[in-house]
């Protein structure tokens, strides 16, 4: 917050959450971008309930005290409800002279940004953007501002069904889905579960600060990060040659990331300097994303329009999210017309945004916008390619059990070993079942039948116990997964000489390491053991999970308070942290303040069991 802000703040303490009035519609976007959004008016919509509140997020945010109770009182929820229980006045309204109360149009317009989209057919983001989405506003916070948006309050004429049908919708308009403008808490809550467990472990993700719910299971869906922007904020403007606009955008992006410490600031000499800063920053992000997504088997529906993802590769928009419980990289998602991209293929999409903020660099460093096959081989690419296999690198070591400072040494030094293990541990990772590809609910699969987080976790425990390598059925009855049939199941003479390769490989690691840092092997494997049993938890949420754990919830939701919610949300993430170095006193702390919520937690400690392994 500014000083003058904190200094109203203290004169007016009967308010003890005057923060939420800066969530009024107002925010820079709108000033420096001007052909960037269009704004709408937006009255109060009636008939709202908070559903849950983030106590957590709303505290790192300043819009509620740091020794705030994580309970609702009736002040506080009044103040949400106020702050997002809205509905936008769209073009239909104004068209139709809907008649609107006088006293439930709210002061001010909310803007719904621009956006390249692929479903759109003019391809270019001239008419595609936020299609249910407005922004609230911005918040300031010990020096970091954060962007606030909805999404579910009303039909903007963005959306693709709008330019598909070359017509303007009523929102809630029942006989269109996504073009009505509305949300359902079913996806809210999927946003709830899935982005807490992921922020928990590193991802960098939108945040769901509010739900606030309505009849017939609808919703408004209030989401938080410290930089809302997407590639594809950029690309709309790229595509249309709009010189002017594609240069506030990217001006204001990066002024957001300087003034958010994000990055280091600097003062560029040229404006060359500048935005091919700006393009080495998005090859740094997406490189390490795409390695990470790949490794922990994250399914985001990566694509050229860069719709689905953030700019500093933060996850976005949970309908096209999914974490698979092994490697399962022939999944596609049908989406009527065409389907999504595979786990495998999302480097080559993240390489092509990269190549992109390339084009852009050099386009607003001359002002001529040339064909992006110039850059094919950029050096910012081959940045890319290298930073991507490095990444790699530290995943796997980290997934085996070291610590960070360990993985470096085995990178630098003894790379060829590192080599070796990988070659054998992706043998098995990228093992298919002979059953081949076949349909599911939501697109196409081919299943893979070995769970290395299995292995990696016990593989080391039984060797510490007995000292000798695990026979080729012992392997193959930990590795298994309840995909595998009998028949993918078969001891051939390649896969006789991969599970000792494994072993062997697995082993050489630590012994170089010992060899590097002089200390007792045992010493050494113990720790990796006590690290790989967090990393490689037995249950680990998937997608297939969150959609049980979301119906489950929904069906107690009528007797669950949205202090209830929170709980529960906030116990599922710390059951999910795979952090081995987490403070345990601090988390405990946090989870003490709760009553026991012990059956509903049971039952969903059962559901991520259940569906470990899936989709």
């Amino acid at each position: 917050m500014g000083e003058s802000f904190k200094k109203k703040l203290k004169s007016t303490s009967f308010e003890p959450y005057i923060a939420f009035k800066l969530l009024n519609g107002d925010h820079p976007f709108k000033d420096q971008v001007p052909e960037g959004r269009i704004e709408y008016r937006a009255r109060y919509k009636k008939g709202g309930r908070v559903a849950f509140f983030n106590f957590e997020l709303a505290k790192i945010m300043g819009l509620i005290t740091k020794d705030h109770p994580s309970q609702l009182n009736p002040e506080l929820e009044n103040q949400i409800l106020k702050s997002f229980s809205l509905v936008i006045i769209n073009e239909y309204d104004l068209i139709n002279r809907i008649k609107i109360p006088k006293d439930e149009e709210l002061p001010g317009s909310f803007m719904a940004t621009r956006y390249l989209q692929l479903q759109h057919p003019d391809k270019s983001g001239r008419t595609s953007g936020d299609g249910r989405t407005i922004w609230n506003g911005t918040i300031k916070s010990n020096g970091v501002t954060w962007d606030v948006s909805s999404c579910g309050t009303g039909a903007t004429r963005l959306s693709p069904a709008s330019n598909i049908n070359k017509k303007y919708y009523q929102t809630g308009d029942p006989s269109i889905s996504y073009g009505c403008g509305l949300a359902e808490i079913g996806e809210g809550l999927e946003t709830l579960f899935f982005s807490e467990v992921l922020n928990k472990n590193g991802f960098k993700t939108e945040r769901i600060l509010a739900i606030i719910e309505f009849d017939k299971g609808l919703s408004i869906n209030v989401r938080a990060h410290e930089n809302l922007m997407r590639p594809s904020h950029f690309f709309c403007h790229l595509k249309q040659s709009n010189y002017v606009t594609l240069k506030q955008v990217a001006d204001y992006y990066m002024a957001r990331q300087f003034e958010n410490g994000v990055w280091q600031k600097k003062n560029f000499k040229t404006e060359r300097e500048k935005y091919f800063f700006l393009a080495k920053e998005v090859a740094k992000s997406f490189s390490e994303v795409s390695a990470k997504f790949e490794d922990e088997y994250i399914f985001c529906w990566l694509d050229w329009d860069g719709d689905n993802i953030l700019m500093n590769g933060g996850i976005i928009d949970y309908g096209s999210i999914r974490q698979f419980g092994l490697f399962h990289s022939e999944y596609r998602f049908d989406d009527t017309d065409r389907f999504s991209t595979t786990i495998l293929e999302q480097k080559k999409k993240a390489r092509y945004i990269t190549q992109c903020f390339i084009q852009i660099a050099d386009y607003l460093s001359t002002g001529r916008k040339k064909t992006l096959k110039i850059f094919n081989n950029h050096e910012i690419l081959d940045y890319f390619d290298s930073n991507f296999l490095q990444c790699k690198s530290h995943n796997i070591l980290q997934k085996i059990g070291f610590r960070k400072k360990h993985a470096d040494l085995i990178i630098s030094k003894q790379p060829d070993a590192l080599k070796r293990f990988r070659k054998s541990f992706d043998y098995f990772e990228r093992s298919k079942s002979q059953r081949g590809s076949y349909k599911v609910a939501d697109g196409i699969t081919r299943d893979a039948i070995f769970c290395m987080r299995d292995i990696l976790r016990e593989f080391p425990q039984i060797y510490l116990a007995r000292q000798n390598y695990l026979s080729d059925d012992e392997f193959i009855e930990i590795i298994k997964s309840t995909y595998a049939k009998r028949s993918d199941l078969k001891l051939s003479k390649e896969r006789i000489f991969q599970i000792k390769e494994f072993q062997i490989s697995y082993l050489e690691l630590i012994f170089l390491l010992q060899k590097e840092i002089k200390k007792d092997f045992r010493e050494i494997l113990l720790e990796v053991i006590m690290r790989s049993s967090v990393i490689n938890k037995y249950e680990r949420i998937t997608g297939d999970s969150i959609s049980h754990i979301v119906q489950k919830v929904q069906k107690k939701k009528p007797k669950l308070t949205p202090d209830d919610l929170y709980q529960i949300a906030s116990e599922f993430s710390f059951f999910q942290d795979l952090n081995p170095d987490r403070k345990e006193k601090s988390s405990k702390k946090m989870i003490s303040e709760f009553k026991p919520q012990k059956h509903i937690m049971r039952n969903l400690y059962l559901i991520v069991r259940d569906f470990r392994e899936g989709l």
